[in-house]
């Protein structure tokens, strides 16, 4: 701490390259905050997907439903602990803008499989006794201002009823959950839709199975699909995280994408650094010589040089990286196509390193050339 005033003005000594050097980390880091968070807003559930939850769709796609009559053999089956199934709804409320997603389940046995969503009581039980009851999450509310005992009306799209095109719903209750669950979805009864739409009674779009030995997933994966193998319906099942990450690459590998513009952006600042760093020792020559003279050892000359690079980074990159947390802070700003945006402490902690490790690596070669820097040669420059 007593070298930290030198540091401070050998920062400043050129204000202007000083303050740009800065404002290139600065940005670097506000980019890193923002998409680390968009990443993991597209590949939302996959670190929280169930290991003991198998998922089987259509074999041909995910739009093809399947009969609900598989439900009870799939139950029957050894190994088997819990089944639920799930049907999208696409409905539309207000404006197609209004993007959320609505789907249809069995509230008693999806609760079951899926016991990280938590509803109260009293409201789970309001749910059961309501036919057109939907239970919405507390953030989906929240953008809506909707409360328990509000009516919700949804115009059909995939599936119609069978009188006018709008589905009438009643919030019987908000669930919430832990860090990660996806709180903007609408979740209603499968029996209000299967006796009420025009078309596709005794359809269901995907099954999730919970077994009792994850270590099993594989096989039982086949046992499913070969139970249904030669059926109008075939299956395909796969883990409920290769489900996920399906879902989220049908838009590409989002991962992949942020870290390669990651990748570029922090090279080019490292080059940035690294250059301010190499200026201001060569700047500074006859200094380093006059401090050896006064007796300071190479490893504190060392010291210092990586000392000012470290403290650029940490002045720049931290004031990014702050900043990128605050706007994440504010919530979703795209209206809910990102549900889950937030920064993972995990990725506030990969920053951090890497704002230390770009300070070290760009002052590391004017650092090692300052401390091999001899006296008499240091002097003789001006």
């Amino acid at each position: 701490m007593k070298y930290l005033p030198l540091l401070w003005s050998s920062l400043w000594r050129k204000k202007v390259r000083t303050i740009f050097t800065l404002l290139s980390v600065f940005v670097a880091f506000l980019l890193f905050g923002l998409l680390m968070t968009i990443r993991g807003a597209f590949s939302f559930g996959i670190d929280i997907a169930g290991l003991d939850r198998l998922v089987l769709i259509h074999k041909v796609s995910l739009i093809m439903p399947l009969p609900v009559s598989y439900l009870e053999r799939l139950r029957a089956t050894e190994g088997v602990s819990l089944v639920t199934h799930n049907t999208w709804f696409g409905g539309v409320y207000q404006d197609p803008s209004n993007f959320f997603a609505q789907i249809a389940v069995e509230p008693e046995s999806f609760l079951q499989v899926y016991p990280e969503y938590r509803v109260p009581p009293d409201q789970l039980a309001a749910w059961a006794a309501d036919r057109q009851g939907v239970i919405v999450g507390v953030d989906l509310a929240r953008r809506f201002g909707w409360n328990v005992g509000d009516r919700v009306p949804i115009q059909g799209t995939i599936w119609q009823p069978k009188s006018g095109q709008t589905w009438e719903f009643n919030i019987a209750g908000l669930y919430d959950g832990e860090a990660g669950i996806d709180k903007t979805q609408f979740f209603f009864r499968y029996d209000y839709l299967d006796e009420n739409r025009r078309n596709g009674a005794g359809l269901v779009g995907w099954y999730v199975v919970k077994i009792d030995d994850p270590s099993q997933a594989q096989a039982m994966g086949v046992t499913f699909d070969e139970m249904f193998a030669n059926s109008s319906a075939e299956t395909k099942t796969t883990t409920e995280k290769g489900f996920v990450e399906g879902f989220a690459k049908q838009v590409g590998d989002i991962g992949a994408i942020m870290v390669a513009i990651l990748v570029a952006v922090l090279f080019t600042m490292l080059l940035v650094a690294a250059n301010t760093m190499a200026q201001s020792v060569r700047e500074r020559t006859n200094e380093v010589g006059v401090l050896k003279t006064l007796g300071f050892s190479n490893g504190q000359i060392l010291a210092l040089v990586l000392g000012e690079s470290v403290l650029i980074a940490l002045i720049g990159g931290g004031a990014g990286l702050g900043l990128a947390w605050l706007i994440v802070q504010q919530g979703d700003p795209t209206g809910g196509m990102l549900p889950i945006f937030v920064l993972p402490t995990r990725d506030v902690a990969l920053g951090a390193a890497l704002i230390v490790a770009l300070g070290l690596v760009a002052g590391a070669l004017p650092a090692a050339t300052a401390m091999h820097l001899k006296i008499t040669d240091a002097l003789r420059r001006s």
